[in-house]
């Protein structure tokens, strides 16, 4: 009987627990300001948020298999936008948080102080890393970019693709890639060293990248979720948004 009624307890304790907590899906290119939105709401609030990162297309799949998410952080709309068609999104609580853009980046030494556009020109037998373009929406404004540009067919066999992209710039950080289209808030981390050539990617020469955020149905009754949410749309956290290099369209 105590051990049938202890059981019960930590059941009851788990689930009360669980409306003080909530679990948010960030694309990989937000992981390091939705970290930091996490801790400041924390704090705030006093409830527990954990993070969870990827590539949109993966996280997006995840969610459609069943994921116990509460909120995806998409680096696009358009995966949203499908969720809330589908049932698997609330409808209404969709909504654009960040807007980001592209930079040719690279740390290669032999690239010093030069034209980083002119090498994607002449790549030669040096290698270029973007995100995926199935799953990462910033390889899709890769691939957009390299076409709109006239360098898709020559950058071709040169291509290395990250699985998301916060792979695609640890590529280029390890000098597996001599160039890499990775995102510019990530070229703004202090923690990276210090590039030897970037060149901001012209945003008309791709779909904007508009990141939308948007609440999942397992938790249309969590308050701490449509909290966190609220959050994100308020004063600190765009401060937090556009420090980390992003823009915010009012």
């Amino acid at each position: 009987m105590l051990r049938g009624r202890l059981l019960l307890f930590l059941l009851l304790l788990a689930e009360a627990g669980n409306t003080e907590s909530l679990t948010v899906a960030a694309a990989s290119n937000f992981a390091r300001p939705a970290h930091e939105l996490a801790e400041r709401f924390e704090k705030a609030s006093g409830h527990d948020v954990r993070i969870t990162t990827a590539s949109t297309g993966k996280l997006y799949a995840q969610i459609e298999n069943g994921a116990p998410f509460d909120i995806l952080l998409a680096a696009d709309k358009e995966r949203p936008l499908l969720l809330e068609k589908s049932g698997l999104g609330v409808a209404g609580t969709r909504f654009t948080y960040a807007v980001g853009s592209l930079v040719l980046w690279s740390r290669d030494p032999a690239l010093a102080n030069s034209d980083c556009k002119l090498h994607l020109e002449e790549l030669g037998k040096k290698r270029l890393a973007i995100a995926n373009p199935t799953t990462a929406p910033y390889g899709a404004a890769a691939v957009q970019f390299l076409q709109a540009d006239g360098a898709w067919e020559a950058v071709q066999p040169r291509l290395v693709f990250g699985e998301n992209i916060a792979q695609t710039l640890h590529f280029v950080v390890s000098g597996n890639a001599s160039l890499g289209l990775i995102a510019s808030a990530q070229a703004k981390d202090a923690r990276l060293p210090e590039s030897t050539c970037h060149w901001p990617v012209p945003a008309s020469m791709h779909q904007a990248l508009e990141q939308q955020a948007i609440l999942l149905q397992r938790a249309s009754d969590n308050e701490v979720a449509a909290e966190f949410l609220g959050y994100l749309r308020g004063a600190d956290a765009r401060e937090v948004i556009t420090a980390n290099g992003y823009e915010i369209h009012h």
